[in-house]
């Protein structure tokens, strides 16, 4: 067998304590009064004795309000200074925690918060209005929903009110417990439509920070500016535990602008920055000096030409990483050396594995591949789908594998390539879409007798865009059409999954014998004809 690893020495992982007790051990001596979140447009601080106080005082009250070990919070906000003290006094009342994308309609919050089995929700003054329409389908009183902040909104309590005088003893597991408790409870797309909730256990955490610290090493005085959502796996992980693992800096910006971005670098000395490859274009359209040491990119692909132009336009290296929500998160990381006896190598690599993980490639026939052979990734780790065994089934096998379902190679030196994606997942700027959740609901539009959606990669924005293919039914294809079908998606379904790689009409969609359909065939443009725009009775008289 074919099993790939990591070329750094596995490292211990320490199963005696939970996440919560992990950090808070504070192995690098952070001193109580170091900052360790910022505010980068109110300058609030957050100092790590602050953190300890307050998490502990969130947690007594949660207790008080009747919330259990095991109990379920949602986060249904944007970025917050106080995002940590939410999640870590949760942990410390041995419940577990679910982020949501703040962008989610009321529906798509209510699946979330019933499927996690949520009593508790903290959200953003501009997302109650959301959360309160989605806690009703949820079953969750009104009297259990709180507003980041330190003023009532909507009749809604600030998370403060919460907090108790008493700084309660944070809760403790066992060895075993440690192993299959659930700590995070994030959502990942399937490609069978709905999101599933992926369980990662305080075990997961704490091995992916000690694996990720075998290979930088301990940055403690660094300061972090993520403009990533924390709801994302990818913050929680680098901005949520890493770093306050190691007492660096992180500098919290609500609602990404660059701008902003550009000025907490200045401001707060930022020397490295964990981004996504749309932010890093819109650096290359917005050149300025920064005194960035590396920015560390990842959630989404890559292309090999934005990472030369930042490349010649900063001379700021760019640490690749690669992960997935289901492998909490990190697999590997990648050098910041590019040059290597004045050749460069290595560009556009994911990096090494991280210690105590194991990689094999198989074809599609199931064969296991060497180096320089494309194939499908798996990786061996423990992982799980909340309340989905069919899911968790058809990704993990018996002996622990989970199809990871993109696309690589490794070289002879042990560099991961990632090539390109084999399941049906759009990633627009990090955030999962599931062609299978559109094209339902492209179905119920009266106008459409069949719809696929596929990627569409778009060099100006860094991403991909979902396009839909439409099979019209009882309409001309028109420009009209167009516009009300993008609109109607738009009205249903979250920002992010907007078309905005737009409508094709065509007159069938490629399916295989079983039904399938055959998105590479759309990608390719075959076994279909793209119908011609009728100009409706409106346009023909303007």
């Amino acid at each position: 067998m074919v099993i790939f690893k990591s070329k750094y020495p596995d490292v211990e992982i320490p199963c005696n304590v939970g996440i919560y007790q992990f950090i808070m051990s504070n192995p690098n001596k952070i001193p109580d009064d170091k900052a360790v979140f910022i505010d980068a447009i109110t300058h609030k601080k957050i100092t790590f004795g602050d953190l300890k106080r307050d998490t502990k005082r969130f947690a007594a009250g949660l207790q008080d309000h009747g919330f259990k070990r095991g109990d379920v919070l949602c986060i249904y906000s944007q970025n917050q200074v106080d995002y940590g003290t939410v999640i870590f006094g949760c942990l410390a009342a041995g419940g577990k925690v679910s982020p949501a994308n703040c962008k989610y309609t009321a529906k798509e919050l209510a699946c979330q918060l019933l499927d996690s089995s949520a009593s508790i929700i903290i959200a953003h003054p501009d997302t109650i209005s959301t959360a309160i329409e989605a806690s009703i389908d949820a079953k969750i009183p009104k009297s259990n929903i709180f507003v980041f902040g330190d003023h009532e909104v909507n009749g809604i309590q600030p998370y403060t009110s919460i907090f108790s005088i008493r700084e309660t003893e944070p809760v403790r597991f066992t060895p075993e417990e440690i192993k299959s408790i659930t700590a995070f409870l994030c959502y990942s797309s399937g490609t069978s439509g709905k999101n599933k909730g992926v369980e990662t256990t305080h075990y997961n955490l704490i091995s992916n920070i000690m694996q990720h610290r075998a290979f930088e090493g301990d940055n403690v005085h660094s300061n972090l500016c993520f403009l990533g959502p924390f709801y994302h796996i990818y913050a929680l992980s680098i901005n949520l535990l890493f770093s306050l693992f190691l007492g660096a800096t992180s500098i919290i910006i609500q609602k990404f602008d660059i701008e902003t971005f550009y000025r907490a670098i200045q401001d707060y000395k930022v020397d490295i920055a964990p981004i996504v490859p749309p932010i890093l274009l819109l650096m290359v359209k917005n050149p300025v000096k920064c005194n960035l040491k590396y920015v560390m990119c990842g959630a989404a692909p890559l292309s090999q030409s934005l990472s030369d132009d930042f490349d010649r336009i900063y001379n700021i290296p760019i640490k690749q990483i690669y992960g997935l929500t289901e492998t909490s998160p990190l697999t590997h990381i990648g050098p910041l050396e590019k040059l290597v006896n004045d050749t460069i190598l290595y560009l556009g690599s994911a990096g090494f594995l991280l210690p105590n993980i194991e990689a094999k490639i198989l074809s599609e026939e199931g064969h296991e591949l060497g180096f320089d052979q494309l194939g499908e990734l798996y990786l061996r780790g423990p992982m799980g789908y909340l309340n989905n065994p069919e899911a968790t089934n058809n990704s993990i096998d018996k002996d622990g594998w989970f199809r990871t379902g993109d696309v690589v190679k490794v070289d002879k030196d042990g560099y991961f390539y990632i090539i390109d994606r084999v399941k049906e997942l759009i990633k627009y700027k990090g955030l999962q879409i599931a062609p299978a959740e559109l094209e339902s609901l492209l179905l119920t539009y009266p106008t459409i007798a069949d719809a696929a959606v596929i990627g569409v990669y778009s060099e100006e924005a860094s991403t991909e865009l979902p396009r839909a293919y439409v099979v019209p039914k009882g309409h001309e294809p028109t420009m009209k059409l167009k516009k009300e079908i993008i609109q109607y998606v738009a009205n249903k379904a979250a920002n992010f999954k907007q078309l905005r790689g737009g409508v094709v009409f065509v007159d069938k969609i490629p399916k295989s014998a079983s039904g399938k359909i055959l998105r590479r065939m759309l990608r390719n443009g075959i076994g279909f004809n793209e119908l011609t725009l009728k100009e409706s009775k409106i346009e023909a008289r303007l």
